[in-house]
């Protein structure tokens, strides 16, 4: 719950207040000092404090102006309790464009961090104690890897009840019940008893506006959920979304060119054709067969493979038909207006 003393970065934020906090972070080796810009906004009535982080992996670029669009919405100018949102955590991959650290690292397998680690585990212990260990709960925002897309999907910890309702609150179709991995921010925000949800949407750099709406709309739903916004007023047909206990990758059985015919929030059948491939000639080299029933959540872009490279992949549901309705509704929810920023 929002208390008065809230400090990050030697900066104490009052109720009532918002600020915009630079945490220093290791200089570079060229002595460039460098920072993790941190937005502040605490309501003057009391309420959960939740965290909103982007861009762990320098590359994933969504979460950037998905951030930017919940803080200058209107809608949290009435919060009861105190957001705060980081939009690049990773600066020195957002520089480079990479996924990873200089230390070629993947911050999201450096948590807890230590503060006289590596690189990746300095800024790793930085960010989770500085903002992520004052929070109660947290949405952390990712995109699918280079050159592949996901469908907008939670994934997160089904099992804990509280967990599940934020994640339903949040109104996308599609719910993972991930496997958490050591090292993970969501691991050891888990073991510090804060509750987190991972939202997966669109791909690595590059902006999706579908992508970018459903995650804006998603976190002020899970919000308003917390009691930390005012139930909407607004109309709207609810999304139902269905939970996957599991999920896999099918992988290309011949090297080539591919034709996709399967697309992310595609309903897929038992022994259904998704791609072929072809040699440079045109040949036939194969074809990519879905090994089960489900709804494509995630899949590879660029019409190239090696044997064996995961093309699609596959949440497995026992009504999986209905998913692609729940997809088609959310985009209807999201059809672009002048309410960008009022949502």
């Amino acid at each position: 719950m929002a208390t008065k003393g809230l400090v990050i970065g030697g900066e104490t934020i009052l109720p009532g207040e918002t600020k915009k906090i630079a945490l220093d972070m290791p200089p570079l080796y060229t002595a460039t000092s460098m920072s993790i810009p941190v937005y502040v906004k605490r309501g003057k009535r009391s309420g959960p404090t939740l965290f909103v982080s982007a861009a762990i992996h320098g590359d994933e670029l969504n979460g950037i102006e998905i951030i930017a669009r919940l803080i200058k919405s209107r809608v949290i100018d009435r919060l009861k309790g105190t957001l705060i949102a980081v939009p690049t955590v990773n600066v020195y991959g957002v520089l480079n464009q990479s996924r990873y650290l200089p230390d070629r690292r993947d911050l999201n397998r450096s948590f807890p961090g230590s503060r006289k680690g590596s690189l990746a585990g300095r800024l790793a212990h930085l960010f989770f104690n500085e903002v992520v260990s004052k929070c109660d709960v947290g949405i952390d925002l990712h995109t699918g890897a280079i050159h592949r897309s996901n469908l907008p999907q939670i994934r997160a910890d089904l099992d804990d009840e509280e967990v599940l309702a934020m994640a339903q609150a949040f109104g996308v179709p599609v719910l993972l019940n991930a496997d958490i991995r050591d090292g993970s921010l969501r691991a050891t925000a888990s073991e510090a008893g804060i509750k987190i949800l991972l939202y997966e949407a669109g791909q690595a750099l590059r902006y999706d506006e579908f992508s970018i709406r459903a995650g804006v709309k998603g976190i002020i739903n899970t919000m308003r959920h917390l009691g930390m916004l005012n139930k909407s007023r607004a109309k709207g047909v609810p999304i139902k979304p269905y939970i996957a206990r599991s999920s896999g990758w099918v992988r290309a059985p011949e090297s080539g060119f591919i034709n996709h015919l399967a697309q992310l929030g595609d309903h897929v059948e038992k022994g259904d054709k998704l791609a072929t491939i072809a040699d440079s000639f045109g040949q036939s080299q194969g074809v990519i067969i879905s090994p089960a029933e489900g709804v494509v959540i995630g899949k590879q872009n660029i019409p190239l493979t090696q044997e064996g490279e995961a093309i699609y992949h596959i949440a497995y549901f026992k009504t999986p038909d209905t998913v692609a309705e729940q997809v088609e509704m959310l985009q209807d929810n999201l059809v672009p207006n002048d309410s960008t920023v009022t949502i």
